[in-house]
C-alpha cells in the first residue's frame, strides 16, 4: 500500500504541476525512494513483485495497446460525427464508417437510437475484454521468474481467473463502500449494497476456489492442481532468459517500424514463462555416490537420501507436536523448501520410519508438492496422524509398502536391509518408538545406519544382525535410550550425525550419548549446530559437507 501510495503521488503531483505524465517515471521515482530509505528492500519479494508487475504494465503492455486496440477504443467517441473522422487515423476512420453502416441496417428492427449505441457497446466490451486478456496473460508470463523463485510456484489459471475477478471486483468495491456508507444512515437503505457486494464477493470465492481444484488428468501424477504447479529454483539460464527477455520486449515494443519485433519479444516472454513452469530444473546432485542430508527441520527428523542412479527418497518430513498449536508447516516451508532449492522437484520414495508429530506431520505438504511414486511405512494397520497420511498416499495412487525385520532389496544401485520392526511385532501398540524403521543403505564398501528413533528393543535386534557402517544416523535426536555402547561397538561408525533441535526442551542430545559417540572416536555432526548436513558416499569412503548457511 505504501508503495502504491507513492507512486500515485508521484504521478499526481507531475499532473499538478502540468508536467509530463509518464508511468515508467513514476515507477522509478517511487522505486528510488523506497531504496533511499530502505536499501534492503530490493532484495524482497514484495517490492519485486510489486514493481515488476507495474514495469510490465507500463513498459511492454501499454505501448503495445496504445498501437492496437487504444486507436479503436478512442475512435468510438462521437460516433454519430462523421466530421470527427477527419481527426483519426485512416483505418479508424474505416472502423466508424462500418460501425455506422452497421447502426443503419440495425435501425430498421430496433430503432435509430438503438441501432447505433448497441454497436458501439459490443465493440467496447469486445476491446476491454480482449485488452483485459492480453494484459493478464502477460502479467502471468512476465511474473513467471518471481512465482517460481521466491514461492515455487507457476500459476496457469490467472488469465482465466481475472475474467471474471475483474468486473466482480469493480462491482464489489463501489458496493461495498456504498453499504458501509449507506449503513450510517440505515440499515434498511444499506441491504440492497450488501447483497449485491456479497454476491460478487462470493462469486471472486467461487471463481478462484474452482479454477484452483482444476486438475492434471491423464498423467502419472493425477491429482495435482494445474492451477498451482510447484517448480523447483530456476537454473541460471532460466533467470538470464527471463531477464533478457523481458528488457527486450521493453525496447522492442517501441519500435514504431517493425511489428513482427514486437511480435516476437511477446512471444520469447510467454516462451520463457512455458519453460519455467514445465520443464523440470536439474537437480543438484553429485553423481556416481549415495547422498544422506540430514535437512534441519528442529527438533524431528528428515532425512534426504539419493541413490547413485539419482533415485530421491525422503524419509521422514519434521513436524510439530500438537500441544504447540502452531500452524507452522515444516514440511511446506522447510523440507519442501530444501528440496526446491536443490533442483529436486519430484520424489520417488517417502518413508515414515514411525507415527510421532515430529517424523509425519510435513509429510502430507511433501507427498502433495513432490508426488512420490512409493510410500514406506513399518506399521501393518495405520492408526492416529499416519492413517490418513497413508488414505492420502492412496488417493494419489502411491504404492504402500509395509517394511519389516529381514526385507532386502536393491533400489537405484543402493542395497537396503532392514533391521526393526521385527517380522514377529506386533506394530501399532502404544510405543510407536518399538515401531520404528531401522535399516542401513549400502553403495559399494560404503553404509549408512538410519536409526530413527529406535530405543533399546530395536537396537537389541540391530547388535543381533551385526552390521557395520561408517555413518550413523543417530537414535532418537541423542536420547539416552538409544545409541548404546554396544550398538557402537558392533557397527563402528567413522562418523554420526544427530537431527535435533536448538535449545530443545528435552534436552536433547544427552551428555552421555556424546561422550559414548567420542570414546568411540565417532566424528559428530548436530543440526542445531551445522544446519543441513550432507553424507557422500562413494563405494570407498564418506565425506561429509556441511552448509555454510543454516
Amino acid at each position: 500500500m505504501w508503495r502504491a501510495a507513492l507512486m500515485l503521488a508521484t504521478y499526481l503531483g507531475a499532473r499538478l504541476l502540468y508536467r509530463g505524465r509518464n508511468m515508467m517515471n513514476a515507477i522509478g521515482a517511487a522505486a528510488l525512494g523506497i531504496l533511499i530509505v530502505d536499501p534492503h528492500a530490493l532484495f524482497g519479494a514484495s517490492f519485486q513483485l510489486t514493481f515488476l508487475g507495474v514495469f510490465i504494465i507500463a513498459g511492454i503492455g501499454s505501448p503495445i495497446l496504445e498501437r492496437t486496440t487504444l486507436p479503436y477504443a478512442r475512435g468510438l467517441r462521437l460516433l454519430r460525427a462523421a466530421s470527427y473522422d477527419l481527426h483519426v487515423a485512416p483505418g479508424v476512420a474505416q472502423f466508424r464508417l462500418d460501425l455506422r453502416l452497421l447502426g443503419g441496417r440495425l435501425k430498421r428492427f430496433i430503432g435509430e437510437r438503438l441501432g447505433l449505441t448497441l454497436p458501439a457497446v459490443f465493440m467496447r466490451v469486445a476491446i476491454g475484454a480482449g485488452e483485459l486478456i492480453f494484459i493478464s496473460a502477460l502479467m502471468q508470463a512476465g511474473l513467471a521468474l518471481l512465482m517460481a523463485y521466491h514461492f515455487h510456484r507457476a500459476t496457469t489459471m490467472g488469465m482465466l481467473a481475472n475474467l471474471a475477478v475483474i468486473p466482480l471486483t469493480q462491482v464489489l468495491m463501489p458496493t461495498a463502500a456504498a453499504a458501509v456508507g449507506l449503513g450510517y444512515i440505515s440499515s434498511a437503505l444499506a441491504k440492497p449494497a450488501v447483497w449485491i457486494s456479497g454476491l460478487a464477493l462470493e462469486g471472486i470465492a467461487g471463481t478462484v476456489h474452482f479454477l484452483g481444484g482444476a486438475q492434471v488428468a491423464g498423467t502419472p501424477s493425477f491429482g495435482r492442481s494445474i492451477a498451482d504447479l510447484r517448480v523447483a529454483m530456476p537454473s541460471l539460464a532460466m533467470i538470464l532468459a527471463s531477464i533478457a527477455a523481458l528488457a527486450l520486449a521493453m525496447f522492442a515494443v517501441r519500435i514504431r517500424r517493425t511489428r513482427w519485433a514486437a511480435f516476437a519479444s511477446v512471444a520469447l516472454v510467454f516462451g520463457v514463462a512455458v519453460w519455467i513452469a514445465f520443464v523440470p530444473s536439474r537437480p543438484h546432485l553429485r553423481a556416481g555416490a549415495m547422498e544422506m542430508t540430514t535437512i534441519d527441520v528442529g527438533q524431528g527428523d528428515s532425512i534426504l537420501l539419493v541413490t547413485p542412479e539419482g533415485r530421491a527418497i525422503l524419509i521422514d518430513a519434521g513436524g510439530l507436536p500438537q500441544w504447540m498449536h502452531s500452524d507452522f508447516d515444516l514440511g511446506e516451508q522447510v523440507v519442501s523448501s530444501y528440496l526446491w532449492n536443490r533442483g529436486i522437484d519430484h520424489l520417488d520414495v517417502v518413508a515414515i520410519t514411525h507415527p510421532h508429530a515430529d517424523h509425519l506431520g510435513g509429510m502430507p505438504a511433501v507427498i502433495a508438492n513432490f508426488h512420490p511414486q512409493e510410500l514406506w511405512i513399518s506399521i501393518d494397520r495405520p492408526v492416529g496422524e499416519l492413517a490418513p497420511i497413508v488414505a492420502q498416499a492412496q488417493r494419489a495412487g502411491m504404492k504402500i509398502s509395509v517394511k519389516k525385520e529381514g526385507d532386502q532389496f536393491d533400489y537405484g544401485r543402493a542395497h537396503f536391509h532392514m533391521l526393526a520392526p521385527g517380522r514377529d511385532q506386533i506394530t501399532g501398540l502404544m510405543r510407536p518408538n518399538d515401531d520404528c524403521l531401522v535399516f542401513t543403505a549400502t553403495f559399494g564398501g560404503t553404509t549408512a545406519l538410519l536409526e530413527g528413533d529406535a530405543e533399546r528393543p530395536a537396537e537389541r535386534r540391530v547388535v543381533e544382525e551385526h552390521p557395520e557402517a561408517m555413518l550413523l544416523k543417530v537414535a532418537h535426536h541423542g536420547s539416552a535410550s538409544g545409541t548404546s555402547a554396544d550398538l557402537l561397538a558392533t557397527v563402528h561408525p567413522r562418523y554420526a550425525v544427530i537431527s535435533v533441535g536448538a535449545r530443545n526442551v528435552y534436552g536433547h542430545p544427552k551428555r552421555e550419548v556424546l561422550e559414548r559417540l567420542q570414546h568411540a572416536g565417532v566424528k559428530t555432526y548436530r543440526t542445531d549446530e551445522n544446519g543441513a548436513v550432507s553424507f557422500y558416499l562413494d563405494g570407498k569412503s564418506v565425506t561429509p559437507d556441511v552448509a555454510l548457511i543454516h
